[in-house]
């Protein structure tokens, strides 16, 4: 195997379950949300991974909360970076500021230091509890939690290269800070909170799944694996193993491939960044 291909290995589970999330929808055997023979019937017989205690396949709902999960997962990626980058930025250049601009650069700093004291599933407990268990609600609390991550990562290299000399010579040429951030700070400060985009994933997927396990998230019949999950402890006990068992293996599985991609990711950026 050559160097090259070994490169790209790691993204093949992830490309995996993408796909699956993609097409599995219109290829599983059976409704996801609808009766599809005896309950509780193990795995074999016409039913890949068995039946739950409804009588619901749990391969097609296993496949089909691909879907759901991987799509939440990607919404918050997508908008916990897109707006805590540009504010990581912002408040690295302007809380050693006097004025309006540098109380907000302080305040933003205590904010997301702050943020590290409150638990995630508490906040998503408040959210659910306000606004109701939809993708929508679920994904916007899910990005705000999770925010400070990226604000935290952009802010420490923004730090790193406020006071580099290029950025006094665009000064001095006249150029706004807004442009300054925009064309010199942000190209040479957004790498950490891009590397960082697969462990948000990846926690947004455990995140949410906590809070189905818990009854919080999306409400059944949604195929959701933490809600598969939570509806299975109880089969467990009776020695059906398999309601519970393939969802969660999915969730790791999920979480396993998020992180293997990201840690490739970073490997093949700094290995560029060297050249």
């Amino acid at each position: 195997m050559t160097t090259r291909i070994r490169r790209w290995v790691p993204f093949i589970p992830l490309a995996v379950l993408v796909l699956l999330a993609l097409i599995g929808p219109f290829v599983v055997p059976f409704q996801p949300e609808r009766v599809a023979g005896a309950a509780a019937r193990p795995p074999g017989d016409g039913f890949l991974f068995g039946t739950d205690s409804t009588g619901m396949d749990v391969f097609s709902r296993t496949i089909v909360a691909a879907r759901i999960n991987l799509l939440m997962a990607l919404l918050v990626t997508l908008a916990a970076t897109a707006f805590g980058v540009p504010l990581g930025m912002v408040i690295g250049m302007n809380e050693a500021r006097r004025g309006p601009l540098g109380w907000f650069g302080r305040a933003g700093t205590r904010v997301v230091d702050l943020s590290d004291a409150v638990p995630a599933l508490i906040v998503g407990v408040v959210v659910v509890g306000l606004f109701g268990a939809s993708v929508a609600s679920l994904t916007v609390a899910l990005a705000i939690l999770l925010m400070p991550n990226q604000i935290r990562l952009t802010r420490v290299e923004v730090l790193k290269v406020r006071h580099d000399a290029y950025l006094d010579a665009a000064r001095m040429a006249g150029l706004s800070n807004a442009r300054i951030m925009v064309r010199h700070v942000l190209p040479n400060s957004v790498r950490p909170a891009l590397e960082n985009a697969s462990f948000v994933f990846g926690l947004s997927i455990i995140v949410s799944a906590s809070l189905g396990f818990l009854g919080l998230g999306l409400r059944p019949p949604t195929p959701e694996w933490g809600v598969m999950i939570a509806s299975g402890v109880s089969d467990v006990m009776l020695g059906r193993w398999w309601t519970a068992l393939f969802p969660a293996l999915a969730l790791c599985v999920a979480v396993a491939s998020a992180s293997a991609a990201g840690a490739a990711i970073t490997r093949l950026s700094r290995g560029t960044a060297r050249r």
